[in-house]
């Protein structure tokens, strides 16, 4: 997924610094990288790009791992009015819907950062959506992305498009639809979310209701053709919806990439946080991912696994001490065998 320093990273994107609007920002971007008068193209050294490491997990968490996720911080707000209100009525909790294990049954989930479970993933990517629409600051957006201007089908757009929030369950059945006829894994949908967030902080927009299908769909659109090895083109989301021309797609995919500035890298440090944070957003709303109990056949699955992995580390530790190994002491070094009681 890439190398863990990314440097396509505009310092303009700080909170710290003056606030531009989103079509100047893109209007400075196109005006930076055209052909010079003696057609030679202009190409920022990669010095000048890189920004202090402050500044850089301030405002952009979609590029370094040490820096939280937007989405998480944005709902923990709702996750604390919850348990507030749950502890002021005395609510209970209910019956408990999560499995534990015990000495006869022991439960497993079969989702990990690098197989994650398709359904569980994609509802917590559009609850991470919800949140990030729920709690925005503002209504910051460009006509490329606004439904009115560019409708995805040829039904009418509501008057009050651009003020009523979405649910978090027509937001899923919008993704889950893309994502089931496009045949897309449960990684595109992590991809997907960091590209949102990366939009987001380097363009200075805000997901709100007026855009949120297109942004997400644009995101959708990029994170398929980077991660997939056989991706979706751009005519067989115009057979998905059916009434999107080619050329809307085109365009606003060329936005889309304009205003990352061309960063589509994904290190892998960051794609393991998005993972981990989403699952702490599961658990902090009730979102179980499926437990199924333990039998031989997987028991049997897991131990190949954890034999294979044992095996690579074992010859990896023996050419590392064949390296170390220095003239003066050529006696092998003799392992004694643990003995567990």
């Amino acid at each position: 997924m890439g190398n863990t320093v990314s440097c396509c990273v505009s310092p303009e994107s700080s909170p710290k610094l003056p606030s531009r609007l989103p079509a100047e920002r893109l209007e400075e971007f196109q005006t930076s990288t055209e052909v010079s008068d003696d057609t030679v193209p202009y190409l920022q050294h990669i010095s000048d790009r890189e920004v202090p490491d402050e500044l850089a997990l301030e405002s952009n968490p979609s590029d370094h791992a040490r820096a939280s996720t937007i989405f998480l911080s944005k709902s923990q707000t709702d996750v604390r009015d919850k348990r507030k209100s749950n502890h002021i009525n005395h609510v209970s909790p209910g019956p408990l819907s999560k499995k534990y294990s015990s000495c006869s049954t022991i439960f497993i989930d079969d989702s990990t950062v690098s197989q994650p479970n398709l359904k569980s993933t994609i509802k917590c990517v559009t609850l991470a959506i919800y949140y990030h629409i729920k709690n925005r600051d503002s209504d910051r957006s460009l006509d490329i992305f606004d439904e009115k201007l560019h409708p995805l089908s040829r039904e009418p757009v509501p008057d009050d498009y651009a003020y009523v929030d979405p649910e978090h369950k027509l937001i899923y059945r919008f993704v889950r639809t893309l994502f089931s006829a496009a045949q897309l894994t449960a990684e595109c949908a992590i991809v997907t979310l960091v590209y949102l967030e990366r939009l987001l902080t380097y363009a200075e927009l805000d997901i709100c209701p007026a855009n949120w299908k297109r942004i997400v769909l644009g995101a959708i659109l990029l994170a398929s053709k980077v991660w997939d090895d056989q991706a979706v083109w751009n005519v067989d989301y115009c057979q998905i919806l059916k009434d999107i021309t080619v050329e809307d797609m085109n365009e606003m995919e060329r936005h889309f990439l304009e205003l990352l500035q061309f960063n589509i890298n994904v290190p892998a440090s960051v794609y393991a946080k998005y993972y981990f944070d989403l699952r702490q957003l599961a658990d902090d709303n009730n979102l179980s991912f499926p437990l199924e109990p333990l039998n031989n056949q997987r028991a049997q699955k897991l131990e190949a696994i954890s034999r294979l992995c044992e095996d690579k580390y074992k010859d990896l530790s023996r050419a590392t001490m064949r390296r170390s190994l220095s003239a003066d002491n050529l006696i092998g070094i003799r392992r004694s065998n643990a003995v567990l009681s």
